[in-house]
């Protein structure tokens, strides 16, 4: 019998997922798929040896736009795992090289406290939204003489009940004032539940933070800044003793029911267990993606020369992070042993061998991602659940225009992407981003004024938006 819990996906079902947004790089979804599989089998092993078994980071070797970022940030989706990306290229910045390095260590925990944050806001959703409700119709229709309001904390979420007073003798509630409002509050639930008071407005008090010497103090962030994430902790440390103030503000009912459920969560929400929560899943189940890796490669022997700071260098700030060491951060020690680093570079001039040994040492793990061809171009544009010709048919369909993609045409838009890609820079899927806004540019363009109507593109349309563009081969290289 299978000891892993329920809900945990196989490598195979990881794939699976994964196909449903990404063509293609079967090699590299094996390999992601099997990493996250890791960290689940790595939790089912006795304390002592859990500790000893480290993530096995993974480096994407590939052109941009064949899907090496989608790849990760997917994977930690699927996962629930806090995600970030960085630019290794950031870090050869003149007076970023060193500390700053851990600056995404300590982004990871920021998106690790946010995710935390808000299931645990999504798990008291229902419960604070009728806060909300009775909060916002108090403001419309203010409680009359009489009726007293009740609010207490039931299992970690709010209860309001409204007790109204008893009907004194020759009294009835269709005379009632306190009866006759909690009718008008009744009928009323209805449409505010369904948006249809959205676009009234209401006096709202909402409470805001004062303000704190740091907010109008800029420190160096390079050489000279306070050290290991100091600004950082003393900032936060007068954000906490910053005192709220009160602010009435004139809103919409549909901001108002924002603003006041922010407010109602962050009264309920246990701030230290969510920081306690979020340093523990971003040490387990951190992901971090290092993109533009192959820039930071080549130091020792083709070591550019100018104001760039050492590339080699950069490699041995980044080593001890990849590594395995703790980062200070304002919410405490995190350490990085058991974060998942995900590397990607094209790699054309350098290569992984360029790296520094330490540092290759740190990603045993490397896949190489094919160039896409005019096939998998096909395939992107129709496949994924979130391909782009679904994008631009329901975005045109908000103006009552019909989009209908041909097979011919989607197969045109294809062979051009290929072949743009091949005679200028290969920029992989994002040549279809700009291939498609060319194509309908004109349509996006009259679409308002249009009314209703059907749009088919078909190999013709293509190549009647595309024709001059294509003819002029210095034109093409700057549009396209």
């Amino acid at each position: 019998m299978s000891r892993f819990p329920a809900g945990e996906l196989t490598p195979r079902q990881i794939v699976a997922e994964l196909d449903k947004f990404i063509v293609g790089q079967r090699a590299a979804k094996r390999v992601v798929a099997i990493a996250l599989r890791n960290r689940v089998r790595r939790r089912l092993l006795p304390l002592p040896l859990r500790d000893e078994v480290s993530p096995k980071n993974i480096l994407m070797i590939g052109p941009t736009g064949v899907g090496k970022t989608e790849i990760a940030r997917r994977l930690a989706r699927l996962a629930r795992a806090p995600f970030v990306k960085v630019e290794a290229t950031k870090y050869t910045e003149v007076g970023y090289v060193g500390r700053d390095v851990e600056s995404m260590v300590r982004d990871l925990v920021e998106t690790a406290i946010r995710m935390v944050r808000d299931e645990k806001a999504e798990g008291m959703r229902e419960a604070v939204e009728e806060v909300v409700y009775n909060r916002i119709m108090d403001l419309r229709d203010a409680p009359p003489a009489g009726v007293r309001k009740h609010q207490r904390i039931e299992e970690g979420k709010p209860v309001v009940e409204y007790e109204l007073p008893v009907l004194a003798s020759g009294e009835t509630e269709a005379t009632h004032p306190a009866y006759r409002w909690w009718r008008r509050r009744e009928a009323l639930k209805q449409p505010l539940a369904e948006g249809r008071l959205d676009d009234e407005e209401v006096d709202v008090v909402v409470k805001q933070r004062g303000s704190s010497p740091f907010d109008m103090l800029t420190m160096p962030m390079g050489p000279g800044g306070p050290p290991d994430g100091g600004m950082e902790h003393l900032q936060g440390l007068f954000e906490k003793l910053a005192p709220k103030k009160d602010k009435k503000m004139r809103l919409r009912i549909g901001e108002a029911r924002r603003v006041l459920f922010e407010e109602e969560v962050e009264g309920l929400l246990d701030a230290e267990k969510i920081k306690i929560e979020a340093v523990e899943r971003a040490q387990q189940d951190g992901i971090i993606f290092i993109d533009e890796f192959d820039k930071i490669a080549g130091g020792r022997g083709g070591e550019a020369r100018g104001p760039d700071v050492s590339r080699e260098g950069v490699q041995r700030d980044i080593l001890p992070i990849v590594e395995g060491s703790t980062v200070f951060t304002k919410h405490g020690m995190v350490s990085t042993d058991h974060v998942l680093f995900i590397a990607a570079g094209a790699f054309h001039v350098s290569k992984p061998s360029d790296l520094i040994p330490e540092l290759q040492g740190r990603f045993p793990l490397r896949v190489e991602l094919e160039p896409l061809t005019a096939e998998d171009f096909a395939r992107i544009l129709t496949e994924p659940d979130n391909a782009l010709t679904r994008q631009y048919t329901a975005l045109l369909a908000t103006e009552s225009v019909e989009l209908v993609w041909e097979a011919d045409g989607i197969q045109e838009i294809a062979r051009i992407a290929a072949e743009v890609n091949a005679s200028t820079e290969n920029i992989g899927a994002r040549r279809l981003h700009t291939l498609l806004e060319k194509i309908l540019e004109e349509v996006s363009f009259e679409a308002p004024d249009m009314g209703t109507g059907r749009i088919v593109v078909n190999a013709a349309f293509v190549r009647q938006a595309l024709g001059e563009i294509l003819k002029d081969q210095d034109l093409s290289r700057y549009i396209l």
